[in-house]
């Protein structure tokens, strides 16, 4: 399996010049492509190949002067900015068709110099390396220092520096993971467990425990709110607005790397305690459209169930999802009596037919275990799935929290 490894990188006033020059030409090179393939478009002429916009938009374009500047940058980050977007065409035409699972894709844009999130990408052709003082070298940049927080596994295969909406820069490295290693480091289990996700508690597990909702973005509305305000004060283009901005942008990562380390801590030790696990296929983006959206986005429920998916992939474990429609909050637990809907605003019900006292999450979590197929007294989960797809992210991979804890 593939992941990511994400670190944070401190790099000198000469290498931030060297990397905004970098992510100029990389982001240039990619809106040269998406030009010649719209003006090809509307001249009802083939695409060109890749082959021949590289040779049109790097070789012979650092021989003009126009473009004679891309020759300052490492070639491999205007190969790879060619890459992504011949990527982003494959995927357009693809949602076109209909072949390529998820929302539907529109077409590729020219980027912006004033983006808030930017990269280059490194591959092992480019030559960057670990110097033994612990620094990235990257070509034409040089010896950047890292905070690391961990040690590698394994080398990595590739490198992607990140500099997000809050001035941060990242050093992101691809690990092809070793499924030994995974498995010794997540022994078997023979427990099972059900989740029911909420907003009044995060989640509530079928073994009765209530894990709070952390709230991160409702506890930090008062300090979002008085950087958002004295940014509106600022004029437009003055770099006192540039502060405010990047004031604004930092509260808001502070907020994201909060809920991300929350999601990570408790999806790994869920994984770690149980073979099975079992969760309810909500309808975030429904509930995103009500009065609750602040409230549903803030707890976040799709990136946790995602990191559960990923870690039970990696670690041998069985994750179930169980249908939206399924009446979770009306059977009851004991005899399997649907005893109809309930308002939010009831907490805990009597059976009208065992006369069993049921608390609504932890008689729906009880269902989720069981509509699920695992066992409440017993896992029956297998105990090492088949081979699985690789997850794209570790903790720290995208979102880059400061702490970058193992998962």
């Amino acid at each position: 399996m593939q992941l990511r490894y994400a670190f944070r990188l401190y790099p000198d006033a000469g290498q931030r010049i060297a990397l905004a020059r970098a992510f100029g030409c990389a982001r240039v090179v990619f809106n040269d492509c998406v030009r010649a393939r719209e003006d090809a478009r509307t001249q009802g002429r083939p695409f060109p190949t890749a082959g021949e916009l590289s040779t049109r938009l790097i070789t012979e374009a650092k021989r003009t002067v126009e473009r004679c500047w891309l020759g300052e940058v490492s070639a491999v980050v205007l190969q790879q900015s060619l890459r992504d977007a011949e990527r982003a065409y494959k995927n357009f035409f693809a949602s076109l068709k209909g072949t390529r699972k998820g929302p539907k894709l529109g077409a590729p844009r020219f980027k912006s110099r004033k983006a808030a999130r930017q990269s280059i990408r490194f591959t092992a052709n480019a030559r960057w390396s670990l110097t033994e003082s612990g620094r990235l070298s990257l070509p034409k940049i040089g010896a950047v220092k890292v905070k690391w927080s961990r040690t590698l596994p394994t080398t990595p295969t590739s490198v992607t520096v990140i500099k997000d909406s809050a001035g941060r820069f990242f050093a992101s490295f691809v690990i092809d993971t070793d499924p030994a290693a995974d498995a010794d480091r997540m022994p078997e289990s023979d427990q099972c467990v059900g989740i029911d996700l909420g907003l009044t508690h995060f989640a509530v597990l079928s073994t009765g425990e209530k894990i709070d909702s952390p709230r991160f973005l409702r506890r930090a509305e008062k300090k979002l709110k008085k950087a958002q305000k004295e940014l509106s004060r600022k004029q437009k283009g003055s770099k006192n607005r540039e502060k405010a901005r990047l004031k604004v942008a930092r509260a808001h990562a502070q907020v994201a790397d909060a809920r991300k380390e929350f999601h990570h801590q408790l999806s790994t030790r869920l994984i770690s305690e149980n073979q099975g696990i079992a969760v309810e296929d909500l309808p975030v983006a429904g509930l995103a459209r009500t009065r609750l959206a602040k409230s549903v986005h803030d707890a976040g429920w799709t990136a946790f169930v995602n990191m559960l998916e990923y870690k039970a992939q990696r670690y041998g474990r069985t994750l179930v999802k169980i249908g939206r429609f399924e009446p979770t909050s009306q059977t009851c637990s004991t005899c399997g009596t649907v005893d109809g809907p309930k308002p939010l605003n009831v907490r805990e019900w009597t059976c009208t037919a065992c006369g069993t006292l049921h608390d609504r999450d932890h008689n729906a979590a009880l269902n989720i275990q069981q509509a699920a197929g695992l066992a409440v007294t017993a896992c029956g989960a297998p105990v090492r799935p088949g081979p699985v797809l690789a997850q794209r992210e570790e903790t720290g991979s995208h979102g880059f929290p400061t702490g970058n804890r193992a998962a």
